[in-house]
């Protein structure tokens, strides 16, 4: 089996101020500008949060026209309506055709998160919101000698996740011990990075070495989905921690306003006056709707 390699590196910014002031700094990993060559992954934050006790992270806020997936790396959010997020848990979200999140969410204590944006495909861009909490312990896991990998989205050898998926999507936290390899197989149609937490990575018969902070892009391939190859992963003399995002490429231009993905301007507009009138579900009639 032939093998992929790092195209291009991304070195990203030190954490600078975010959103909810001071306690919050976020980092830019994917940026929503580069969504041609990104393709199906619009945005990637990496936030990190740390407020006094009973402080709430925002308020209540609309999404329309893609999927958020939230990643919990450390720490403990409470929701009340989309419960207790622990270290490790994922929470996957189907905006759609719209919805108001994050109503009431407190960080309990220092935490990390990473937050994805993932696009739609056409025939789903406005489907009905909803999401799923995907328990750490729920997922499925993959040992190999010196490797553990967590798979929350995908496959990775024969450890499967059932998350429920528009966009083919592969999500697995990987952790190695010193010196020890661990290979990925994924189609030629999907776009992917490695995302470097912890140590120090080297990756496929290039060897591009990675370090924390850093982004590595795979090869560009042909894009078909009968073609699989595998991208081989080495850790560095101190072990090292990586999060794997990779994805079918959909090939549909979008355009970004705020909270809103579209396919045009007149999507935008649309969305905007069914947010301003009030129309869009929270979040919380997802929560008490009968599954």
């Amino acid at each position: 089996m032939s093998a992929r390699n790092i195209e291009r590196v991304v070195t990203t910014a030190p954490p600078s101020p975010g959103f909810i002031g001071e306690g919050h700094t976020a980092v830019t990993v994917v940026d929503p500008n580069d969504f041609a060559r990104n393709d199906p992954f619009i945005a990637l934050m990496d936030d990190r949060i740390d407020l006094e006790p009973g402080r709430k992270a925002g308020g209540p806020h609309p999404h329309a026209g893609f999927e958020t997936v939230t990643f919990v790396v450390e720490g403990e959010l409470r929701d009340r309506d989309e419960g207790m997020l622990g270290t490790g848990d994922v929470l996957w979200m189907t905006a759609g055709s719209g919805v108001i999140h994050n109503e009431d969410v407190e960080p309990l204590g220092k935490s990390r998160i990473l937050q994805l944006w993932l696009t739609l495909p056409q025939s789903a861009r406005w489907a009905s919101p909803r999401f799923e909490h995907i328990v750490r312990d729920s997922a499925p896991v993959r040992r190999e000698p010196g490797a553990e990998a967590r798979v929350y989205s995908g496959s990775s050898g024969s450890a499967r996740a059932t998350t429920h998926n528009y966009v083919p999507v592969t999500l697995v936290d990987v952790r190695l011990q010193p010196g020890a390899r661990f290979e990925q197989e994924l189609p030629d149609s999907y776009n992917g990075f490695v995302y470097v937490l912890d140590g120090d990575i080297s990756v496929g018969s290039q060897r591009t070495r990675l370090t924390p902070g850093q982004v590595g892009w795979l090869t560009e391939a042909e894009r078909d989905a009968t073609t699989v190859r595998s991208i081989a992963i080495t850790a560095g003399e101190a072990g090292a921690r990586l999060v794997l995002y990779a994805g079918e490429r959909q090939d549909v231009p979008i355009v970004l306003h705020g909270p809103f993905v579209g396919e045009s301007r007149k999507d935008l507009m649309r969305i905007s006056k069914l947010y301003l009138e009030g129309a869009m579900p929270r979040v919380s009639d997802l929560a008490t709707a009968p599954r």
